[in-house]
């Protein structure tokens, strides 16, 4: 009782009667109301104003909202020839798909999806247009099963690849009939208008989902279209529009904020007027021969440029249904297969011996069996016909021993000789996975029998920049494939120019190997093609091949199992061209498949040849190029992408990696521009600089390091190292002359 008493006593001292709680308590929730008010009222008038809510913009979130956006595709380059033909170019294709979303409607209530109770006409007007390839019950099927599984969306199988034309006509139908719902993805694609052209080389590029951002891409897959991608295939762009309540695009509000970047356009220096002769002409001898394989090149005799190539078996980028045959051949033959030449190496044995003056040509010499310590060499017809020979027409008749003879002459500089051809090198084309070949093994036996063309592997680019040599009076040229690179934005160009890479013979010497290749089919009893290949008021220089085929350390032994060749340059006084022909293990030993290919193409170019074949060979670069840094890349790479952007790529050394560089990385200079690269590695030699400027000699002084003196003023006629010869520390001396 007592507690009672006085807790009542201290209420009434206190005076919290009910009502005066009562009172108190309304008091404080109209003060915090009144304070909440006031604070709300100040948040929001701090968010109107300064438009920011916990440092996110609301005007960029509306703009979110109400602003989609798109990819604007960069129009992949075009590859053309040499005359502007296209070869490869750029085209749309479309797939369909169908909106069953019943909520795809706009502002005003337009319905944009598909009706059920249309399915039937949809399916109608769709396999109608598509000529077959989309069936009208599939259509409805695809329908009607995407909308039992409420699904958003469904494609319609098949429905792909579809052209302009058929989207436009079906897109007509459904709006003369009011039918919603029908839409197209676009697609990039890329069409091949001669089909099998150069295919290999010319390589195809095909649509790719990238596995980072899910974006279809067309990405080059092979030749050019692959070693050129980054070139051709440009920089996307971006557009942006606004959108309803209904995240559906407004018309008339798209706005591009980036323009896409065109790819840049590649122009071969293919003739499609001979390339597409040649491609006849191959298909004709392919039946015929049903070799292993089959290759034809030809090339600008003054220029090193391809006007033509093609092998068999090849395939047609546009349908590419030959790659499922599991023989198909994938390799570029010219650059990416090693084989033994045979008798066409005798065409520089022959200008080396001249060259180095044990060249004899009324000199005799017995056909009997030559025994090289313990290698019997012997002539192709174990000297049956001829016993006794001359030097000189040891070329014609295709004399191994009279090339051994020569070579035992000279057996350390014809080694050197090899290497001033330019084999055992890449000739740095820029085409995927160019082999270097193989010189012969370090002994007397292999070395020899290089003479004439085995225990020797080359590339064809290698032999064609060798004939080169022959064909141009001395100096020798690099095989070229691109005439120029374009971009069509602003017509700056990047124009390839002849490109000397050695001079190993004199040009009297290189004449007089001309007139003597002339005899092979020319003279009657010494020329092993006498009669078989002809140009109609012309003379050819000649020289054919057939040389054993090397598998698991042994050579065949069948009938047929052989590489028959053929060089012919023309006309021989000048020559504007060199042919060379491969017919590799032909079902029989016949070779007139050869010449079937040779005599037409020969005329042909030389038809074409006071037309306009050369036209355009005067124009000059416009673009400027910015020199990467190649340093610690691998050697081939540096170089073949240093050549891809418009510069001369001269690679002192057999290392697998570049080291320095003559041009520091970053600077801007002309196209063309000789760019020293030095590799890794002791195994150095010095180059062939023979028409270098001073300037250039300078900078491969600077680059290795040693002091360089001059003698004479202009371009380099001399050097104190001759080319091949192994380089140390000593003082380079050069010797110029004024043009």
């Amino acid at each position: 009782m007592r507690i009672i008493e006085k807790m009542k006593q201290y209420f009434k001292k206190k005076n919290l009667s009910t009502m005066n709680n009562r009172k108190k308590v309304g008091i404080i929730l109209f003060t915090t109301s009144i304070g909440l008010f006031f604070l709300f009222v100040m948040r929001l008038s701090y968010i109107v104003i300064v438009g920011n809510v916990a440092g996110t913009s609301l005007e960029a979130k509306t703009e979110a909202l109400y602003q989609g956006s798109e990819v604007i595709k960069a129009k992949r380059g075009t590859i053309y020839d040499r005359n502007g033909v296209a070869i490869a170019e750029d085209a749309t294709s479309y797939s369909m798909y169908v909106v069953l979303n019943d909520s795809y409607v706009t502002g005003d209530g337009k319905i944009l999806y598909a009706e059920k109770k249309n399915f039937e006409k949809i399916a109608e007007v769709v396999s109608s247009e598509l000529d077959g390839k989309v069936k009208k019950k599939t259509v409805i099927e695809t329908l009607q099963n995407a909308s039992d599984l409420e699904l958003k969306q469904t494609n319609i199988p098949n429905a792909k690849n579809i052209t302009l034309q058929q989207k436009q006509s079906i897109e007509k139908k459904l709006e003369k009939q009011k039918l919603a719902g029908v839409y197209f993805d676009e697609h990039q694609s890329r069409i091949y208008p001669n089909g099998t052209f150069a295919s290999h080389f010319i390589g195809y590029a095909d649509v790719q989902t990238d596995k980072e951002t899910e974006k279809e891409e067309l990405r080059g897959k092979l030749g050019l279209e692959l070693i050129y991608d980054d070139i051709l295939k440009g920089k996307d762009g971006k557009a942006t529009f606004q959108n309803d309540n209904y995240q559906n695009p407004l018309p008339g509000t798209a706005a591009e904020v980036k323009p896409a970047e065109q790819g840049k356009d590649v122009y071969t220096t293919l003739d499609s007027r001979l390339q597409s002769y040649l491609e006849q002409l191959m298909d004709d001898a392919w039946k015929d021969t049903k070799a292993q394989d089959l290759t034809a090149v030809l090339m600008e005799a003054k220029t090193g440029e391809i006007v033509a190539m093609s092998q068999r078996p090849s395939f047609n980028p546009e349908t590419k249904e030959e790659f499922s045959d599991e023989d198909f051949i994938w390799e570029n033959l010219f650059v990416q297969d090693k084989y033994e030449p045979g008798s066409t190496m005798k065409v520089f044995t022959t200008a080396a011996g001249i060259e180095y003056g044990v060249f004899d040509p009324n000199e005799t010499y017995s056909t009997e069996p030559y025994k090289l310590y313990d290698a019997t060499i012997n002539d192709w017809d174990l000297g049956a016909n001829h016993s006794v020979l001359t030097m000189r027409q040891a070329l014609s008749w295709s004399s191994n021993i009279g090339m051994v003879r020569l070579e035992q002459k000279m057996p350390d500089r014809w080694q050197r000789y090899l290497k001033e051809f330019g084999f055992g090198r890449s000739t740095y084309s820029g085409l995927v996975d160019e082999k270097k070949g193989d010189l012969p093994e370090d002994n007397i036996v292999s070395q020899a029998m290089s003479s004439f063309g085995q225990a020797i592997d080359v590339t064809q680019f290698q032999m064609l920049q060798g004939f080169t040599a022959i064909s141009n009076d001395g100096q020798m040229l690099k095989p070229q494939i691109v005439k120029k690179i374009v971009n069509p934005t602003n017509k700056e160009e990047i124009v390839t120019q002849p490109e000397v890479v050695g001079h190993p013979i004199s040009a009297n010497t290189a004449q007089t190997v001309r007139e003597y290749m002339r005899a092979t089919v020319e003279d009657s009893e010494y020329g092993t093609a006498y009669g078989a290949y002809e140009l109609p008021g012309y003379h050819i220089s000649a020289k054919t091949g057939t040389a054993e085929i090397a598998k698991d350390g042994n050579y065949l032994k069948g009938q047929s199992d052989y590489l028959y060749s053929i060089v012919t340059m023309f006309p021989s006084e000048d020559p504007k061209y060199v042919l060379y022909l491969t017919l590799k293990r032909p079902e029989t030993n016949d070779t007139s498949a050869m010449k079937q290919i040779a005599n037409p193409l020969m005329k042909r170019a030389m038809d074409l040849y006071d037309v306009d074949l050369v036209e355009g060979s005067n124009e000059v670069s416009t673009e400027r190029v910015t020199v990467q840094d190649y340093r610690n890349l691998e050697t081939d790479t540096a170089a073949e992408d240093a050549q891809k952007r418009g510069l001369s790529a001269i690679v002192i050394g057999n290392g697998d990696k570049i080291e320095k560089q003559s041009i520091k990385n970053g600077k801007k200079v002309m196209s063309q521009e000789k760019l020293l690269l030095l590799t890794n590695g002791e195994n150095r030699y010095m180059p062939d600089v023979s028409g270098w400027s001073k300037a250039d000699l300078i900078k491969l002084g600077e680059l290795l390091d040693v002091k360089v003196t001059f003698e004479g003023e202009g371009y380099c006629v001399d050097q104190s190292v001759a080319a091949f010869e192994p380089l140390a520390d000593q003082e380079l001396t050069f010797t110029l002359q004024e043009n």
